[in-house]
């Protein structure tokens, strides 16, 4: 992921003034292929450069906490991949400091910026699909297919207790809640593993972390809802997709075809392709940087998001940017599925529009009944 953020601070006009890794060595190594100005011996001593203004964290996850906590003390606009935190109580205290200091975070929940999600979004608030009744999706990977694949995110003493939905489920729920505008109140959650044991370095270990993971939920609207998540289903090499259906129209859309939204009517279906000339909405045309035919991907829409990060960094206020409160929710959301995975039971799921000081007795009072 570093290589991708490097790109995107270079896209936004930006500098890769320094980088560190957990090494002196691999820092030095990394680099050049960054276009890094130079090495340093360690993640503190980036932070605590007087050239740096904001800190972009690619590290393994259980490491995010510590070193955003250490970027807001020093006063730096922060940039952390998700997970924000592999627990709550992390993620709630990265959020109010942050808040209390100032500063400006990202947490680059980057589908939120492809311009026919956006357009699918202004489309459905202005009321075009009707009443949403049923959002449903997936998102499904093969990186872990096979029982001799594996990383560190295998791993839930560094990758945390969710693997499959705390890497990739909370991408699509962050991206249903955003279009949508529907908060899920309460969920049923079931995880699965098609490998109980993975082979690493030619030893076999035992795996607690999920292959995948299937949902249902209901939202603070009225709408239900149901996911499937799967880090190991051969052939999808990283299919994100949705299909929100309301009493006039429905909205799809798939990650691996980006060029398109689908728009589902009872007397005819479209397929909108993207691009400044197609899209009618502000979202849509504000992103679409192609003609139609030219697809945006991936590193267009992450060049999008950290353009929108500097921009607030700047003192603008770019619609639509997920900040640490969006990676708070994204953790309320994993723990809600492992407590239901476990307990085999319906879950609730608090909001973060309440103040972070009710959030944390909230959730205080949750482990005290568990």
């Amino acid at each position: 992921m570093g290589s991708v953020h490097a790109h995107a601070v270079r896209a936004a006009g930006a500098e890769v003034i320094a980088v560190a890794g957990s090494s002196k060595a691999s820092a030095e190594a990394a680099a050049p292929a960054l276009g890094a100005r130079t090495a340093v011996e360690s993640p503190e001593a980036l932070i605590a450069r007087a050239d740096v203004d904001v800190i972009h964290i690619c590290t393994p996850n259980a490491t995010h906490a510590d070193l955003a906590r250490k970027a807001i003390a020093a006063g730096k606009a922060v940039i952390c991949e998700k997970p924000l935190a592999t627990s709550v109580e992390d993620a709630l205290e990265l959020t109010d400091l942050a808040e209390r200091a100032g500063v400006v975070t990202g947490v680059p929940f980057v589908y939120r910026f492809y311009p026919a999600v956006r357009e699918a979004r202004d489309r459905i608030l202005r009321g075009d699909a009707g009443r949403l009744w049923l959002l449903h999706g997936s998102y499904l990977q093969d990186w872990l297919a096979g029982a001799e694949a594996t990383n560190w995110r295998v791993d839930s003493t560094i990758g945390g207790a969710s693997r499959a939905f705390g890497d990739i489920g909370v991408h699509w729920c962050d991206l249903m809640e955003f279009t949508t505008g529907h908060r899920i109140t309460r969920l049923v959650a079931k995880t699965s593993r098609a490998y109980d044991e993975r082979e690493t370095g030619g030893r076999v270990s035992s795996v607690a972390t999920e292959d995948g993971a299937t949902l249902l939920f209901e939202t603070d609207k009225g709408a239900t809802g149901s996911l499937v998540v799967s880090q190991v289903s051969p052939g999808r090499k990283n299919r994100l997709w949705f299909s929100f259906d309301g009493t006039e129209a429905s909205f799809s859309f798939n990650q691996e075809r980006p060029d398109t939204l689908h728009v589902g009517g009872t007397g005819s279906s479209s397929d909108i392709a993207v691009g400044p000339q197609t899209l009618t909405t502000p979202g849509g045309r504000r992103y679409a940087k192609l003609p139609p035919g030219h697809p945006q991907g991936y590193q267009d829409s992450f060049n999008s998001f950290v353009a929108d990060v500097y921009a607030a960094i700047q003192g603008q206020t770019p619609e639509g940017l997920p900040t640490f409160r969006d990676g708070l929710r994204a953790a309320l959301i994993t723990e809600a599925v492992v407590t239901s995975a476990a307990q085999r039971s319906w879950v609730d799921v608090p909001g973060t529009e309440a103040p972070l000081e009710l959030l944390k007795s909230s959730s205080t009072v949750e482990r005290q009944k568990q």
